[in-house]
């Protein structure tokens, strides 16, 4: 008996084949007579508002109207940005129809999705269409795997280059979009045909869990072998000519579309006008499959209308029974009124079998006018959470990403997006915890899409060309332990929440090799800020007005200058503090590991074991300022170098002044301490006398005077009030020799010390002029 069962299914599957070719194949016969018909029809259901129709290979911007069914199709070209465009040979496209003519095949990657925007909680007849017909000349039917969102839908198994195959499934997305996936499992190249969507009413194909995948529908009274779709079927499901049974007959009616009832379900009137009725009137009516899969779970949906008008005499009544056990009943059907029978609980186990047979009372048999058998299709993967998807779509139309993200970007884990990590728990929507898009080439500002990621964690922006201000939205991402910035073209504030959780090791921050980073606080024009001139023509009236600017910051403490270089040499010898001890050394290291900019010089490591103390920095190439401004060296610095070298050095200082929080006054600003690395860009080093400014309304610090001797602030000596002004002060002489070549003190021919303020006073205009 199952030797025989199987031949039966073989038959039967035979015959829908050859139904199929029949009923969608020689549509330049059938056409003129179906556009007949359609006239003749009185068309309520033409509205395709419901329907999304795309034709996969479609050129860019093209659209038409299908001739057989009037379906409006548009190009696939705005839903996805892989694949390449294939098109059926002219013989072909003689058999089938227009939305099947072309094809989109996806030689490259191993998933390729399509991203349809929908409206999320609708539910949704979804179908994809595939048809070979040897587009690419190799006569090698390929198998693939389908995937709707984060799950598998269905697995493209082709066995013949000239039928379509047409998966289907009933869906109720959960967000405001859908994916729908070609993924390459090294059986063939992925290719699609079309996707069409299809609203449904909330009301029909109720489930208590699970999308439903279609199986079979049937169209069981037909005597004409012809399938229909659109627009006879206002949902446009395919309605298939029932398989050939020995024991069935068919009745019919004529009616008008007027006269008909129809349900919520709305099944064709054409497929209604016609019913399966047992040859014998007494037999009972069977319908029968075995499951290729013990495991899988049914929904039946039975269609039935009374097509004869009964005399009082007679009536139609039965039951129905499955695998011999009562199942629903008494039945009777309405005359012209759909009435829809349906399984109100998933159907599971083996074989299965209804019977409609007659009630006792009943003088006619049963009849059966339609069937939908659906596969529950338990799509148990979360998709991420919609926010997150929403936010990562959105900062790949910004920087135009190049990378292949596409489909879920956390789901499923195999396909994960490259440069993101999710977390996963339990059955809660994957969440993104992680983006890195570090060398990607990003341009532009740091999109603000960043900061609907709420459970970010990781985020690396280095090594791209940001520009623009450091956001303050970084700071509201309350889970982010790692923000690295570094080696863009950023500016502006670094959010004063961002330093405090740097500050007590709550996030690692990287912002080095920034143009100019600052703290949100201070990143206002201040009257003592400093102030370097860059002007267009860079020639001799740039160095003067850099000399000039130079010497105005100078003179504006002329009195103090006077005062303090008439100390004798034995009170300024006090102030000065060239070597480290303890506390030095200890001071510097707290200050470098807060202190990041392209303009301070990093520290790598160091070493404070007992006396042992040492500090590792990074190394520089062309030694310190003051080895290059003599000009009787061999590698003195042109003056345009010496600008450049000079902003440099500023936008290092003024990082310390109002990028750190709290603020560092560095205290020994001086040629020697400001180093140059192999491409002569200025570092400021040495951090051993600096000195924070503890809270933001600070004006200064009490404390004894520490310095060199030659760049140190009269007015901090005389007040002992340590301020910012100090270290601009000591700028101020580093730009006097950048100027002049001299150092800050010489001798004269007696060996008495001349400042180069004094020098300045005295002989600086000869010398320039």
């Amino acid at each position: 008996m199952e030797g025989a069962s199987k031949w039966v299914l073989f038959l039967e599957a035979c015959l829908i084949f050859s139904s199929l070719i029949i009923s969608f194949g020689n549509y330049n016969v059938a056409a003129a007579k179906i556009k007949e018909e359609r006239a003749e029809r009185k068309l309520a259901n033409d509205d395709q508002s419901g329907f999304i129709s795309i034709d996969c290979g479609l050129p860019k911007n093209s659209t038409y109207i299908e001739e057989t069914t009037s379906i409006n199709y548009i190009s696939d070209a705005t839903f996805i940005d892989t694949g390449v465009s294939k098109m059926l040979s002219p013989e072909s496209r003689v058999t089938h129809q227009q939305q099947l003519w072309h094809l989109r095949s996806f030689p490259e990657g191993i998933r390729n999705c399509y991203r349809i925007n929908i409206t999320s909680g609708t539910k949704y007849l979804i179908r994809a269409s595939f048809l070979y017909e040897n587009y690419d000349g190799q006569n090698d039917l390929p198998e693939f795997e389908l995937h709707l969102g984060a799950n598998l839908w269905d697995t493209v198994k082709l066995e013949n280059a000239s039928l379509s195959v047409t998966p289907e499934i009933i869906h109720v997305p959960s967000l405001h979009y859908i994916s729908i996936c070609l993924v390459n499992i090294d059986s063939g190249t992925p290719f699609i045909s079309a996707i069409e969507l299809r609203t449904l009413k909330d009301t029909t194909y109720l489930t208590q869990s699970g999308s439903l995948s279609r199986l079979r529908r049937f169209d069981l009274g037909s005597s004409s072998n012809r399938g229909y779709r659109y627009n006879y079927d206002v949902y446009d499901r395919f309605w298939l000519p029932r398989a050939y049974n020995k024991d069935w007959k068919s009745i019919s009616t004529s009616f008008t579309p007027d006269s008909f009832s129809q349900n919520d379900y709305q099944p064709p009137e054409v497929v209604m006008s016609t019913a399966a009725t047992p040859l014998d009137a007494t037999a009972s009516f069977d319908l029968s499959w075995n499951p290729d899969n013990a495991g899988s779970q049914y929904y039946v949906y039975m269609h039935f209308a009374e097509l004869q008008k009964l005399p009082a005499n007679e009536s139609r009544a039965f039951n129905i029974s499955l695998n011999g056990k009562y199942w629903y009943g008494p039945l009777v059907p309405k005359y012209l009124s759909t009435n829809t029978i349906f399984s109100q609980s998933a159907l599971s186990g083996g074989q299965y079998q209804f019977s409609l047979y007659m009630t006792e009372n009943s003088t006619l048999p049963p009849i059966i006018n339609a069937i939908e058998i659906c596969i529950v299709k338990d799509l148990l993967q979360s998709e991420t959470e919609q926010g997150d998807v929403d936010a990562i779509t959105n900062i790949k139309a910004t920087y135009k990403v190049s990378r292949n993200w596409q489909g879920d970007p956390c789901a499923p884990v195999t396909y994960l997006w490259d440069g993101l990590n999710c977390s996963y728990d339990g059955n809660e929507p994957p969440r993104i915890t992680s983006l890195d898009l570090s060398s990607s080439g990003l341009t532009g500002e740091i999109a603000p899409h960043i900061s609907k990621l709420t459970m970010l964690q990781y985020l690396d922006l280095s090594n791209n060309s940001l520009s623009g201000p450091m956001p303050d939205f970084l700071s509201k991402l309350q889970s982010l332990k790692v923000l690295k910035l570094e080696k863009n073209n950023l500016t502006g504030s670094v959010a004063l929440e961002l330093l405090e959780k740097s500050k007590n090791g709550l996030l690692t921050l990287s912002v080095d090799e920034n143009p100019y980073p600052c703290s949100s606080v201070s990143c206002k024009n201040k009257k003592n800020n400093i102030v370097i001139p860059i002007v267009a023509s860079v020639g001799g009236f740039c160095i003067l007005l850099f000399a000039a600017a130079a010497i105005f910051w100078i003179r504006k403490e002329k009195k103090s200058h006077e005062t303090v270089y008439k100390y004798n040499g034995e009170a300024v010898n006090e102030v000065q503090m060239s070597k480290q001890g303890s506390k030095e050394f200890q001071n510097e290291v707290k200050s470098m590991l807060r202190a990041h900019h392209k303009n301070l010089l990093s520290l790598i490591g160091y070493c404070n074991e007992g006396d042992n103390m040492a500090l590792v920095y990074e190394y520089m190439e062309n030694g310190t300022l003051e080895q290059h401004l003599s000009f009787d060296c061999n590698n003195v610095l042109t003056w345009i170098r010496r600008l450049q070298v000079a902003i440099d050095a500023a936008r290092g200082l003024d990082y310390l002044h109002n990028g750190c929080r709290p603020s560092i006054i560095h205290r020994d600003i001086k040629t020697s301490n400001i180093l140059l690395d192999k491409k002569l860009q200025a570092k400021i080093s040495d951090f051993g006398l600096s000195k924070s400014f503890e809270t933001e309304s600070c004006t200064h610090v009490s404390t004894e005077p520490k310095g060199t001797f030659g760049y140190f602030d009269p007015q901090y000596y005389k007040t002992k009030k340590l301020n910012r002004e100090s270290d601009i002060y000591s700028f101020g002489i580093v730009l006097l020799e950048m100027i002049t070549g001299r150092s800050a003190i010489t001798r004269d021919l007696d060996h008495a010390p001349i400042h180069i303020i004094q020098w300045v006073g005295l002989d600086f205009w000869k010398w320039i002029l």
